[in-house]
């Protein structure tokens, strides 16, 4: 069980989170929260005029609504805003969703009751996601739609999956033991605002990309040796006179990964003086998509501990000042450098690829396969390759540029953040299918120069791919294996995870 401490969250527990670990909010948090929910009745007590507490919302906030009519706003929020389209977000981004809400709402600026915190803690405690379609949100006035469908499962509309069973809400929360959530004054609002789907989207592209990097620089480094390449553009002193950290980091866990191979050794004085910059800059292309990740990764753990909902509870003074945290531009561009980052990265992959099976280029049999003619090897699958980074090219465009306003001018700029979170997550898998082709190109090539041997790091690397795409005699079904090897790269089966 994770104790969550709003405010002072890091990257390594956001991951565990990512991962399902269960948690709670901390006593001090809870303590927080009831202080700011009883601001909150004391300003509607006041009959003070504050946006959102007790007026409309977006270009209706001029609007000022009776006391007895507020629970009435609330609700009639949540369902107004459940619009959303799509695809459902699967199960492990709602529960990420739910837990970064706790954690913007434990900082204890939002006026929400105790009560509230407990629903939304109860959903992650029974395993019950609400379903959330994926689109509908421009991640400004926080993200209003996905999180609306969340809060409306709560209140008894939408559908529920409760641990693989999907029931109309009310049903759902009948068998969780669970009554309608009733929202009090602000709690809609608080609940809708904030940047939570997007951020916990961006977080799983971003995660995930850190186990696609990972194989990634294990297929490259092995793709070398395949290649017969040299291992002297990974030498340090090439890296350190340029002095940028990512490319500094790539160099060294390529050098390591290389380190006693057989196949490097028989080479050491081939006279060969460049490989194709696919293969000697590795560290210079790769390690700028590193520094990408961890500036993304930087803003999102900021993100994940935030207050981004509005207005702004300050209950030391009983005020609600309303701004714009909810903006998620920070999270667009995280988004967006994810996306740069590991579209290059798939592009690198494909071309290692392109060179080992061209025999002028790799010295190899064409396609890296016998018999050629007969059997067409892998020049097929690195067709499927080069329609994944032509995709890849084509979602990568930051949508963090775009702007549609919305709410009659009110929220004239907008972010587009789950958009862009929604296309890094998709690169990343596509990613993860371009390293998947390479793999089998890399442990082909690989295999020709038996008896030599690659190096102890990378041998294992090369019988976990052999485990799923055996050795390539004649031409065969491709789908099934590829479609695996994307898969065990996307879970961190293969290669090593590359922490941020």
């Amino acid at each position: 069980m994770i104790t969550l401490n709003p405010e002072a969250i890091d990257l390594t527990t956001l991951r565990r989170l990512w991962q399902g670990a269960p948690c709670r909010l901390d006593e001090a948090s809870m303590d927080r929260i009831r202080a700011s929910a009883a601001a909150v009745e004391r300003i509607v007590a006041s009959g003070e005029t504050v946006y959102g507490i007790n007026t409309g919302f977006g270009l209706l906030a001029n609007t000022r609504i009776p006391p007895e009519r507020l629970a009435e706003l609330q609700r009639n929020l949540i369902l107004s805003h459940s619009c959303g389209l799509g695809e459902m977000l699967p199960r492990n981004v709602v529960r990420l969703m739910i837990v970064l809400k706790l954690l913007g709402l434990g900082r204890g600026y939002s006026g929400i009751r105790p009560l509230v915190i407990d629903a939304l803690q109860a959903l992650l405690d029974k395993d019950a996601m609400p379903l959330i379609p994926a689109q509908g949100s421009v991640g400004a006035s926080g993200d209003l739609a996905p999180l609306a469908h969340l809060i409306a499962a709560l209140l008894g509309e939408g559908r529920i999956d409760v641990a693989g069973e999907i029931l109309p809400a009310r049903n759902a929360l009948d068998k969780l033991g669970m009554a309608p959530l009733e929202l009090g004054p602000k709690e809609g609002l608080a609940l809708i605002n904030g940047t939570q789907a997007s951020t916990a989207i961006a977080l799983d592209a971003l995660f995930t990309a850190e186990r696609v990097f990972g194989a990634a620089l294990g297929a490259g480094a092995l793709s070398v040796d395949a290649l017969k390449g040299s291992i002297k553009p990974f030498d340090p002193r090439i890296s350190e006179v340029r002095g940028q950290t990512g490319q500094i980091r790539v160099a060294a866990e390529i050098r390591g990964l290389l380190d006693g191979s057989e196949i490097l050794a028989s080479h050491g004085r081939c006279g060969r003086v460049q490989d194709p910059y696919s293969f000697r800059c590795q560290p210079q292309v790769m390690g700028a998509s590193l520094d990408l990740l961890v500036n993304a990764a930087r803003t999102l753990e900021i993100e994940a501990g935030a207050v981004t909902d509005n207005p702004i509870v300050f209950e030391d003074e009983d005020t609600a000042i309303s701004g714009g945290n909810f903006h998620a531009q920070p999270v667009a561009f995280a988004a967006d450098m994810i996306s740069m980052a590991m579209c290059e990265v798939g592009s690198l992959s494909e071309r290692r690829t392109a060179v080992l099976i061209d025999p002028k280029m790799s010295g190899l049999p064409a396609f890296l396969v016998d018999d050629g003619g007969v059997n067409s090897g892998l020049m097929i699958p690195q067709v499927t390759q080069a329609a994944l980074v032509a995709e890849n090219r084509s979602l990568a465009f930051p949508a963090s540029v775009d702007s549609v306003p919305t709410s009659a001018g009110q929220e004239d700029h907008v972010s587009m953040a789950p958009i862009a979170a929604r296309k890094a997550a998709q690169i990343v898998r596509n990613v993860a299918g371009i390293v998947g082709v390479e793999l089998i190109a890399a442990a082909q090539g690989v295999d020709y120069h038996a008896p030599l041997k690659t190096s102890a790091k990378l041998q294992p690397l090369h019988s976990n791919v052999r485990a799923i795409s055996p050795r390539l005699e004649s031409d065969r079904y491709w789908a099934d294996e590829m479609a695996a090897l994307q898969s065990a790269v996307l879970k961190g089966e293969l290669g090593s995870p590359f922490s941020l």
